[in-house]
């Protein structure tokens, strides 16, 4: 599983990201995807730890949670091309 991770400051990076979600468990990745066109972070990312107690532990105490002045929000990842309706 993944974690998408919302709401993040443009200036954050992998290594920021990566801080706060060791705290829950061992961090595999943390991906953040920058805008094609300018270059610049687009304000989320996904973050994948070694479980999925991990996971789910990070998930329940950060979504919502206060960082760098925004209220994160942090819920299991749709599989690629998957819409919410």
């Amino acid at each position: 599983m993944s974690i998408y991770v919302g709401n993040l400051d443009y200036s954050v990076t992998q290594e920021d990201l990566s801080d706060v979600f060791a705290e829950y468990g061992t961090v595999q990745r943390v991906y953040l995807p920058k805008d094609r066109e300018t270059g610049r972070m687009r304000g989320f990312g996904f973050v994948e730890l070694e479980n999925q107690q991990e996971e789910s532990a990070a998930i329940s105490e950060l979504d919502g949670a206060e960082w760098l002045g925004r209220q994160l929000k942090v819920n299991p990842a749709r599989p690629r091309g998957e819409k919410k309706n």
